[in-house]
């Protein structure tokens, strides 16, 4: 995308966290991204971290709060979970993310972990939770992709 801070990102990556919460990015995806600055929040919809450049935050989190009501109970719980966890992190000379504690916590993070490239944004999973994941998907996705179906290319 041009101007926004991003290339395509794409790629499954296995990579450890250190005592220090911090983990070392891979280089094929750092090198998709021309921002040394990034947002990483909670994925509301799987315990995993969701990473994003500062031009993607601002459009995905502009679209959120436009659609959503501070007097509304459900619109409350997604600001809460998703907004507000917000935090920016940035690449130290070593190419690593310092991961703060709290989103540590809310994704399980240990110290084998994957990172996912998915288009416009990065997924950060505990590597144990990613298995486990597949695996109690893996009957629900022939269906899912059957929903794709219009998509011909």
């Amino acid at each position: 995308m041009v101007g926004s801070g991003l290339n395509l990102l794409t790629g499954e990556y296995k990579n450890t966290l250190d005592e220090k919460g911090r983990i070392l990015f891979p280089s094929k995806l750092r090198t998709g991204i021309t921002s040394n600055v990034l947002i990483l929040t909670q994925a509301i919809v799987d315990h995993c971290l969701w990473l994003f450049t500062p031009e993607e935050w601002e459009a995905v989190s502009s679209k959120v709060m436009e659609n959503a009501s501070p007097f509304s109970a459900k619109n409350r719980l997604v600001m809460r979970s998703f907004i507000s966890p917000a935090q920016e992190v940035e690449f130290d000379k070593s190419g690593r993310l310092s991961i703060p504690q709290s989103l540590r916590s809310y994704a399980s993070l240990s110290k084998d972990c994957v990172i996912l490239g998915v288009n416009k944004y990065i997924e950060i999973w505990d590597s144990a939770s990613y298995e486990a994941y597949l695996a109690a998907n893996e009957d629900n996705l022939l269906e899912a992709s059957e929903e794709l179906r219009s998509i011909s290319f």
